[in-house]
């Protein structure tokens, strides 16, 4: 499971306080299988969304958006088959449900994993291309600042890397949103799909997550919700 340093906002350049208003109305999951879950959730919660840890398909129902955290990819995808959440969750992302994908989440959310085990469970819905742990061990983690495109101002963000997936390609339908100064693609998004190498739930700058809201937000304008009732199990 990752773990790492909460940095305060006077160590980051580029922090600005986000509203801690982001979120209200809006009820935004966070898969909780395995991995770093509780970080997202403390700070959705501090950007005053109605916070849902999901674990069993009846979870998903009435969502505005869903994050899925860094871990273990493997053991997340074992974990949603054997609790019959991959099928529903995979289907629901793809009526347009607003996901993002760090780290782990972001090679479930891969339509082609490069090196991927063999019969490894994904939900293959964004037109991204990933390779697992390519930066190397938890030893080799590291962390710097970054520019994301469509954020915000364009100020950086600080990005920490921990056992890190590369997207090594993005499709036609979707595009890359942030990248190191060797071209490394880190973050991609498509549509309402965001996916990131690294892990912005282990800082105290919390304008990725609000920029997330905003997504959600704005889609649910356009779609008054999904409801997944009859996908979902008792």
């Amino acid at each position: 499971m990752p773990t790492g340093t909460l940095h305060s906002p006077s160590t980051q350049p580029g922090w600005r306080e986000t509203s801690s208003l982001a979120g209200q109305g809006l009820t935004i999951g966070v898969l909780a299988m395995q991995g770093a879950f509780v970080e997202h959730v403390r700070i959705l919660a501090t950007l005053g969304a109605t916070v849902r840890e999901v674990r069993l398909p009846r979870d998903l129902d009435g969502l505005d958006g869903i994050i899925l955290p860094g871990g273990e990819s493997t053991t997340i995808g074992k974990l949603l088959e054997a609790w019959g959440v991959l099928a529903p969750l995979r289907s629901a992302i793809g009526r347009g449900l607003p996901c993002w994908g760090t780290c782990a989440g972001a090679i479930l959310m891969a339509r082609e994993v490069l090196d991927t085990l063999p019969g490894q469970p994904l939900l293959s819905v964004m037109d991204i291309s990933v390779r697992r742990n390519a930066f190397g061990r938890q030893v080799q983690s590291f962390e710097t600042m970054i520019m994301i495109d469509g954020m915000d101002s364009g100020l950086p963000f600080p990005a920490m890397f921990i056992r890190a997936p590369k997207i090594e390609a993005v499709g036609p339908d979707a595009r890359a949103i942030a990248v190191l100064e060797d071209g490394t693609i880190v973050a991609a998004r498509q549509g309402n799909w965001l996916a990131t190498s690294f892990h912005p739930e282990l800082t105290s700058d919390t304008r990725f997550h609000a920029w997330f809201l905003d997504i959600a937000r704005a889609n649910r304008g356009q779609n008054s919700g999904l409801t997944l009732a009859s996908t979902a199990m008792p």
